[in-house]
């Protein structure tokens, strides 16, 4: 079979290997879709701690079941299936406690595992052990139930940030993140939800699919300013900063209202993560700042039945298919900010 495999920092290969067969408690799956994301540029690039090549990538999965490891239950082959990505193990004190998206030790698809750019792949006995295998509901294609590993993303972090009816909502970059935050923000009742962004050409792009109720481009304006004109000098309820930018944190802070909350959605380089905190705006506004990490199992399962309700469509986000020998067209159009987003159908 086929897999794109990571073997160091610029080096992605399309090769041919042996077909897996799963162990007791593991099972193989047919990979339908694999959409693609920036982590997954920041790995071709740079690499990660994680990752020990070679490795096969990808983390945004959906296919159906081909073969049952010994001693699983409650699956066939020909299930449709999405597989979480961020592995909790389960069982330390932070699981115990309900914090699965912050489990000291886990482990990740793509990562500790083989991922999805590959023909077939192994769900390992953890995945399944923390309820990581998803049914995809009927009616939801396999790209689209690809999109619930970063729509659950996005889940935790509006619910850490609560957003909520009413709210004005500002959300700082418009790629397929910032995207899902804006349909997301408005299925939890949002008022009014803004869209701004760096790059005119990709704020366009995504303003034309979601339909802020204003799109500002941060390179023509202030920001900041701009999001008091459209608040009448109140600020936002909630800022979500979905772009890896230390600027963007530091505005948010001074476009928020009283008793804002704002998402530190995207995290910053592991080089330069420092930025300038004005710390009494936080004090007399009262304002709650937030980091979100990743997703647990349940948020995986409850953003397939927001997409499989049309409360977040998702499908009209999918601006390119491409096939696995493909792979690293997609890395770079998405690395150029050319999509929203962009799936691999091996």
């Amino acid at each position: 079979m086929k897999v794109a495999r990571f073997h160091a920092p610029g080096d992605i290969r399309l090769e041919d290997v042996p077909e897996p067969r799963p162990r007791p408690g593991e099972v193989k799956v047919r990979v339908r879709n694999c959409s693609t994301c920036g982590t997954d540029v920041k790995i071709f690039r740079y690499g990660h701690h994680h990752i020990r090549p070679p490795r096969v990538m990808g983390h945004e999965i959906a296919g159906e079941i081909a073969e049952l490891g010994d001693g699983v239950t409650g699956w066939s082959p020909g299930d449709r299936v999405q597989v979480i990505a961020a592995i909790p193990c389960g069982v330390c004190e932070e699981c115990r406690r309900g914090h699965r998206t912050v489990c000291p030790d886990q482990e990740s698809m793509g990562y500790h595992y083989d991922g999805g750019f590959a023909q077939y792949m192994i769900v390992p006995a953890k995945v399944l052990a923390v309820d990581g295998l998803n049914r995809i509901p009927d009616g939801v294609g396999f790209a689209e139930a690809s999109v619930a590993e970063p729509l659950a993303c996005v889940l935790n972090g509006q619910e850490l940030a609560r957003v909520g009816d009413g709210d004005d909502v500002v959300v700082v970059g418009s790629g397929p993140i910032g995207c899902l935050h804006v349909r997301l923000a408005r299925a939890r009742g949002a008022g009014r939800v803004f869209l701004a962004d760096l790059n005119a050409g990709r704020l366009a792009m995504a303003a034309d699919l979601v339909r802020p109720d204003a799109a500002i481009c941060a390179g023509d304006v202030d920001l900041v300013d701009e999001v008091r004109k459209l608040t009448g000098g109140r600020g936002a309820d909630v800022v979500v900063t979905a772009a890896a930018s230390g600027a963007a944190q530091e505005q948010a802070v001074q476009m928020a209202a009283r008793q804002g909350r704002i998402s530190f959605f995207g995290g910053l380089p592991k080089d330069d993560p420092v930025i300038r905190l004005d710390s009494n705006v936080v004090h007399y506004r009262e304002l709650t700042i937030v980091g979100a990490n990743g997703s647990s199992p349940a948020h995986n399962a409850r953003a397939l039945g927001l997409i499989a309700g049309g409360a977040v469509p998702v499908a009209d986000l999918i601006t390119h298919r491409l096939g696995l020998p493909e792979v690293l067209d997609a890395i770079d159009v998405v690395g150029r900010g050319a999509a929203i987003k962009v799936t691999i159908e091996p």
